[in-house]
């Protein structure tokens, strides 16, 4: 194999290793599965928003839902994972997100969101698996 060969090869290797560890689910999370959550900003669930995710770790960027952003989970121990996430359009944030029961979470979020900082704690609840589009 020619040594530029090997190099991008080895490139490519450590590329993908790097997204695997990225994408990866948090050990705090593993518990908790995707599916149709409700995320209130009151721990009764009053006025929630519902939300279809493949992964919990996804809540973790609530502000920025809608936004294409990538994280970073920069402490995962216990039952705790902070996350930290960076958007297209500028927006950040950090979240420590709870696993409180594996379809319960807190998440105490904070960042920039449209030039503005944000800080406020949400309340999730997982209702059962996303329904047939």
């Amino acid at each position: 194999m020619r040594s530029s060969a090997r190099i991008g090869l080895a490139a490519l290797v450590t590329l993908s290793a790097t997204l695997a560890a990225v994408a990866a689910v948090p050990r705090a999370l593993a518990p908790a599965a995707g599916g149709m959550w409700e995320v209130s900003q009151s721990a009764s669930g009053h006025d929630p928003t519902k939300l279809c995710v493949p992964s919990p770790e996804v809540l973790a960027q609530f502000e920025h839902r809608q936004g294409r952003c990538t994280r970073v989970v920069i402490r995962d121990s216990g039952n705790l994972a902070e996350i930290h996430y960076t958007c297209a359009d500028g927006g950040f944030g950090r979240s420590a997100v709870t696993l409180v029961t594996p379809r319960s979470l807190t998440i105490d979020t904070q960042g920039i969101s449209g030039g503005l900082p944000f800080h406020y704690k949400l309340y999730a609840r997982r209702m059962g698996n996303c329904g047939a589009r």
